[in-house]
Formats: C-alpha cells, structure tokens, sequence
C-alpha cells in the first residue's frame, strides 16, 4: 500500500509571506472547557493570495528532473539469428530494448546548483536532465546518495548564480498548518497543491530508522517525488517522498521527509560525498510504562539493549550488555529507543561520548557509566546486519499446558539447548499464538516483531519462566491493568546464538 512515489518535485522555499490570520484568546473569565475562538480569519480571498505570493517565492527554484535508466540486458540468446520460426520469434521480442525513463522533482538548494531530491528519483539512471523554472535544460551529475533518507544530492552547472529556495525548521511545523506542494506529477511540470500538516513523526510500513514523516494532504502524485512541501512564509519544511495509496496515485496521504533532516544530509554529502552516522552496534527497545513499573523505575524513559550485534563495536567495547538499559546520553535523558538512534547517529563517528545506565542485579538496578567511542554505521548493504529476522526455534511435541495468554507452550529440551547453545537455560517455547488474543498485536516500539512461534520466553516480571508450570502460574496471578515485561529469545540466523526481544503489555 505504501509506495514511494516516483517523482516528486521540490521547491525553492525563500522568505517571508505569511498567511493573514492572526489567532487571538477569548475573555479570560471563560469557563476550562471552553475553547477559545479566533477574533479574526482569513477571508478566502487573502488565502488564495498568500498562496500564489509563496508560490512565487519557492518556484524559481523547483526543477523539474528526467531520468533515462541503463539499457536493459539483453534477454536472448546471444548471437542467435533468425533462421527458424522459433528463433525468429525470439529474435523480435529482442528488438525493442530501450531505457528506461521516469520523471521526478527537486529544488536548488544552493545558488552554485545544487539540488535536492529523492534517491528513487535517481537510481539507477545512466543520464539526469534537470529542467529549470526558466526552461533552461541541464545534465545533472549525482554527487551523493544516501539511502537511509532516500535522499540524493545533484549538480548542475549552469555558468551563473541560480534561485534557491529557503529550507525552514521543520521542528515548528504543527498540525493543522497550510502548506502547498510543488512539482510535476505525471511530469507536469510547475504544479502546485494545497492542503494541511496531517501529523508529525509519522513512521511507514517502508520507512527506515531515520525517515519519521511530515504526513500532509496536499496532493501528491508520482512525479512529486523529490519536490519540496512548504510552508506559508515560502520556506521548504519538507521534501515529499512517499504516498499511501492503494492504486498508485493521490489518496489524500503524503509524506514529506522534514527539512532539518534533508539539511543534515545535503550537508554532509557535500563535505564528505556521503553520510557518516554514529554507530553503537546494538539493538534497542524502548521503556515503555510496564516495563518502568516491573523494574521500579521512577519514569517510562530510556533505551533497553535487546542484543550486541558488533562484538567489537562501541557498545561492546565499553562493557554494555544485553539488558542494559541506556538512560543518558552525553549529559541528556534518553527519552526513547529512538530517540538514542537519533543521538548516536547524530554524532560523528571516532567521537568518544558518555552514558549512563542501569544494569539488573538481583531486585535492584545498579546505575552504571561508560564512555563509548562510537564507531560508523554501516552502509545499507551490511545495516541489515543490525536487524537480522529471527529464525523461529524448532519445537519438539510435548504435552501442553493450558494456554496462558493464549499461547500454547512447551518445554526446551536437552537436546535443543545443546544445538543452539542454550544448555543451561531455562524457560517456554512458543509452540502457537492465538491470533485472537490480545498478545498476538503486541510489537516492540522500534519494528513491526512481537512475541513469535518458535520465540523462547525466559523471564517474565523478572521471574525466570524455569517451565510450562512455573509460567502458567505466574500469568493466573495477574489481574487485568498489571503490568508484564517478558524477556524472549529468538535464534541469530547468523549462527547458533540468540537474540533478545522485550515484550512489555498490560493484562487485559
């Protein structure tokens, strides 16, 4: 359902014009729940003149990019000529091998030329052509991707200074702002959309750990992808890079990647040719209310390490562990597991930070402190390292209990913990999940995983889950409202090692 759109257009957002509407507070003898009314609105004549002022601010700097792919191999038989119907037939569907092309967006962010889009816009293209406001045509090299944005970096060279558009704070966007798009949906160059903010921080089902969304319902198409979404004082807050749909085109869901973001990025790609992002080696899971109240923390803040994916990497090195739980973060509280991958990525990699956390002893959490020399995150290509998908454990037949939260459970046996290096472990396998319990829905706040068939549950409230019995019994004590905080193994496709998950839910 969710599809990067391909070919967005961003603008060029400048200066000031903003939108005559000025909110004012009612009497201050008004009840609490009254909300207060605006004394004065927008008439919709000044709207539409606010709007077409910021489009003429932001479109001389929107460019409209088309692409021409790399010649597709070819798929028959090599040499082969056309002697026999078989192969005369083969030989016409050889014929018309031609690239392929696509249109996108952008906008010059810097009067030397250089322009921001998306990376899908330009991956893969043998030949860029960016088209200006002017109709002046340009070839555009790439000079940085980077794929954890989708965002791409071009120059072009056109002898002279050119309009930029003016990128905003995206922090200040609000829910419920107006905001225009401007691109060339379809190729349609120079066409401009209203509408709303939707949300802020919005997550996709594709996006990645560093793309959290300006969601709007300006209308977006392919062709969009890469233009710019702006606010009404002409600045780019965001550059558009997917839609929802379910047909491929507008269905009133967009979303903008934010313009703090996009900077970081243009940045560090003209200085370096690429991003470098901070890097722990680790997984994380954030603390949610349940698991703050099992663990007697004061509040539901901080970053719980699931698993060291680098054994030798920053988190390692400094002696964290599986189960430690990340709380500051070079002098500030880590408010989430987010928020820390944020940080770190943040933070240029070779730098040595401080951080402080807890670490489980017994009935108590010991506060701990280390300094972490961080090292670089991977590329795309070897990051998928760091989120492995579980291989699910296999289950040997037993006698069941009844079913404690709708999980049916059995036993690890001997000959399964010496297999996977877990002799000496206790705890229950997940031999099936109810699909109509409650636990089945329950995921951990930085994917899509939750408890699965094959996972090994080895504590829960900080109890070791030594069997089906012990488990069952722990589970029949709780009344719905408690909190419950389960410690599950999963098995590293990698080789016979296991992964942390954190489960946290109410009882319902």
């Amino acid at each position: 359902m969710f599809q990067s759109d391909r070919k967005i257009s961003l603008a060029r957002a400048v200066q000031v014009l903003f939108l005559s509407a000025a909110l004012g507070a009612a009497g201050a003898a008004q009840p609490p729940q009254a909300v207060d009314a605006p004394k004065t609105l927008a008439s919709p004549e000044q709207l539409s003149m606010s709007f077409a002022a910021v489009t003429k601010i932001v479109e001389p700097a929107v460019v409209s990019i088309d692409t021409k792919g790399k010649m597709p191999d070819n798929a028959g038989r090599a040499g082969a000529k056309p002697s026999e119907p078989g192969d005369l037939l083969d030989f016409f569907n050889r014929l018309p091998r031609r690239p392929s092309q696509s249109v996108g967006s952008g906008f010059i962010v810097d009067r030397r030329g250089y322009i921001v889009t998306n990376a899908h816009v330009v991956a893969d293209a043998a030949r860029i052509n960016v088209k200006l406001d002017s109709g002046e045509e340009y070839l555009a090299k790439t000079v940085g991707v980077d794929e954890e944005t989708d965002l791409a970096v071009l120059k072009i060279e056109a002898g002279r200074d050119l309009p930029v558009a003016k990128l905003g704070n995206s922090d200040q966007a609000q829910v419920g702002d107006w905001v225009l798009a401007i691109g060339s949906p379809f190729g349609l160059t120079r066409t401009v959309t209203a509408g709303i903010i939707s949300q802020v921080q919005r997550a996709t089902p594709s996006s990645t750990l560093f793309q959290r969304f300006i969601q709007t319902d300006a209308a977006i198409n392919r062709g969009n992808s890469g233009g710019p979404l702006v606010n009404m004082k002409g600045e780019v807050i965001g550059v558009n890079s997917q839609i929802a749909t379910t047909n491929g085109d507008f269905n009133g869901v967009g979303f903008a990647l934010p313009s703090l973001d996009a900077a970081n990025v243009f940045e560090q790609i003209v200085k370096n040719g690429k991003v470098r992002r901070g890097f722990l080696g680790v997984t994380l899971e954030t603390v949610k209310p349940e698991y703050a109240k099992v663990y007697g923390m004061r509040e539901a803040k901080g970053a719980i390490i699931m698993a060291i994916r680098d054994t030798e990497g920053a988190a390692a090195a400094a002696g964290l562990k599986s189960g430690d739980i990340v709380v500051e973060y070079a002098g500030k509280t880590v408010d989430s597991a987010l928020d820390l991958i944020a940080r770190v990525s943040g933070t240029a990699p070779d730098q040595s930070v401080a951080v402080g956390y807890f670490r489980e002893n017994g009935s108590l959490l010991e506060r701990r402190t280390a300094t972490l020399r961080l090292g670089e995150r991977p590329t795309e290509e070897r990051s998928g390292e760091d989120e492995p998908t579980p291989v699910k454990l296999p289950i040997d037949k037993k006698v069941e209990d009844p079913k404690p939260f709708g999980l049916t459970l059995t036993e690890l046996s001997s000959a399964l913990g010496i297999q996977y290096k877990l002799e000496g472990q206790s705890g229950v396998l997940v031999k099936e999940i109810n699909p109509e319990s409650f636990i089945a829905d329950v995921k951990i706040s930085t994917g899509n995983q939750g408890l699965a068939e094959g996972d090994l549950i080895v504590k829960i409230n900080r109890q070791p889950a030594k069997d089906v019995k012990t488990f069952a019994s722990i589970v029949n004590s709780l009344k719905p409202g408690d909190a419950v905080v389960l410690h599950v193994l999963s098995l590293n496709p990698r080789g016979p090692t296991s992964d942390l998950k954190i489960i946290q839910f109410s009882v319902q």
